[in-house]
């Protein structure tokens, strides 16, 4: 007897990391596929027929659970909401609900409905799982704290896609990342040995990625590529080749530590294996709080140092920040804008701080009394902190909503663009091929924004970068095109009321340091 089911994957809200609103100028639904579900789907028995529906990109229908005898789900932190509906309605249909991810493995205690949960990494406990439902005696929770052999990790289902719906497509190759960073749950799901899957299982899951006939944008999705700096130097031979034999038919970002700026000849082979981009955690430039958040590796050197090393090898940067640390100076706000617009990052993803369940700072505002709230996984939404910050929460608000404007008023996201084209040099990377999906972009660009209320701005970008370097030219278009995602969402984020503290932070306030920051740090115009 076969076993019918159903892969959903809940639906992710508009925020920067979205691109919701630059995906239309490449006519795509979504940026990125659910490569958990599609994985966990290979590990299914052959007597299993799995289909999977992408909220994303498409709605979830009754018609859809109907066919299914049991519905899988999985979900991030900042898709709880949308996974609550899931549940709801899956229940309403009388199906079983097995839940697994980053959000069920840190809080499933916290979520109603669900029937069986899988816990952690599912190469260990799925098999167990599937062997009690088969026999009618699974049981709620399935988990295992060992962390598994990732070569043994079936090929992803890609088949399951519609992969003309994505921007880009997912591959993994690590899991794990060996620093002890407070506030990060990376570390608590993955441990600090990094794992690697082969050079030839890692080929083998591109070759599939390049049989579906995407091409592209493809992300590796580890948290910290060069965790693991030995097996990425064989990876990156093995990969160079495949790409010059194919033509190099993708592109490829990541996420790295800092300290890959001191790894030059890691880096060259990087850019001859096509990356393009790679995403840091610098969080603040503020040394004294990236050693009492235990990020040491950030303060080996100056951080706009290693920022430039990576731009210079032809690696764009891209980076996380964070406001709300508990050693943060009544400054933090300027200092923050400063040393963006100094480093020229584009996507400058800045973030309050959010105490993540199963982290040390999470146990450490827990023991202190601190904390007032499960996180929404949406720290760049959220304007209510879910903890009792040290700083004043109505300072910090004020600061982090000047910081946003700043960042992402056109003028400045610009100025950041030839800062970037300048670093980076573009002619010793290998070129993208122009293709329809490019053309599309610019035509549907230049008709929006040159009709914005920033068109003079664009237009005026899109000059100065055909006059530096024509070559570039579509690069410049990319950059552009989101700062239409960025500008749409600051513009909502800033639209919102001015939050004032919680009666819960104002009543437990008085019990701790609070620090004002000067009234001068609010001045300025009102570009939104």
């Amino acid at each position: 007897m076969r076993t019918k089911v159903l892969m959903v994957y809940p639906e992710i809200p508009a925020t920067y990391w979205s691109f919701k609103h630059s995906l239309k100028f490449v006519g795509k639904k979504a940026q990125f596929p659910p490569l958990g579900l599609i994985t966990v789907a290979a590990m299914l028995p052959e007597n299993y027929d799995v289909f999977l529906v992408d909220m994303n990109v498409r709605n979830l229908a009754r018609k859809d659970i109907d066919r299914a005898d049991i519905v899988f789900v999985s979900a991030m932190i900042v898709q709880k909401e949308s996974l609550k509906k899931v549940v709801a309605l899956c229940r309403e249909c009388g199906k079983t609900v097995v839940a697994g991810g980053p959000y069920p493995t840190s809080s499933y205690e916290k979520i109603a409905g669900v029937d069986h949960f899988i816990l952690g990494e599912a190469e260990r406990v799925l098999p167990d799982f599937l062997n009690d439902f088969e026999a009618g005696r699974a049981k709620k929770v399935y988990q295992d704290d060992e962390k598994p052999d990732i070569t043994a990790t079936p090929l992803p289902r890609f088949d399951l896609l519609d992969v003309k719906s994505y921007y880009s497509m997912m591959l993994q190759f690590s899991r794990g990342c060996p620093f002890n960073c407070e506030f990060c749950d990376i570390i608590e799901m993955f441990g600090r040995k990094p794992r690697t899957k082969t050079p030839d299982q890692f080929l083998g899951e591109l070759e599939a990625v390049y049989e579906t006939g995407f091409r592209g944008s493809l992300f590796i999705v580890d948290d910290n590529f060069i965790g693991n700096k030995k097996e990425v130097r064989k990876l990156l031979t093995r990969l160079i080749e495949w790409q010059e034999k194919r033509g190099f038919p993708f592109v490829f970002f990541t996420e790295a530590s800092v300290n890959l700026a001191d790894e030059a000849d890691l880096m060259d082979e990087m850019v001859k294996a096509g990356f393009d981009m790679v995403f840091l955690g610098i969080e603040t430039p503020v040394e004294s709080t990236l050693l009492h958040a235990q990020k040491s590796q950030n303060t080996r050197k100056k951080l706009i140092e290693s920022v430039r090393a990576i731009q210079n090898k032809g690696i764009e940067v891209s980076a996380g920040f964070i406001i709300g640390f508990d050693t943060d100076p009544a400054d933090i706000f300027d200092l923050q804008i400063r040393f963006i617009r100094e480093s020229g990052i584009l996507m400058s993803m800045v973030g309050l701080m959010m105490a993540l369940p199963g982290t040390q700072l999470y146990r450490r505002l827990e023991r202190e009394g601190r904390l007032l709230s499960e996180s929404s996984g949406n720290n760049t939404h959220d304007l209510d902190m879910n903890f009792v910050p040290v700083m004043d929460p109505e300072v910090i608000t004020r600061g982090y909503r000047r910081v946003l404007r700043d960042v992402y008023l056109p003028k400045n996201y610009f100025e950041r663009c030839l800062v970037t084209l300048k670093q980076v040099p573009w002619r010793e990377r290998p070129r993208r091929t122009l293709d329809w999906q490019d053309i599309r972009a610019f035509v549907t660009s230049f008709l929006t924004q040159s009709l914005s209320l920033y068109g003079f701005r664009y237009l005026a970008f899109l000059w100065k970068a055909f006059m530096k370097d024509p070559s570039c030219f579509p690069e410049a278009v990319r950059m552009a095109v989101r700062e239409h995602h960025f500008y749409k969402i600051t513009k909502r984020v800033l639209g919102k009321r001015e939050l004032p503290a919680t009666r819960a932070i104002a009543a437990m306030s008085r019990n701790f340091t609070v620090r004002p920051a000067p009234e001068s740090a609010f001045a300025g115009r009102k570009e939104y």
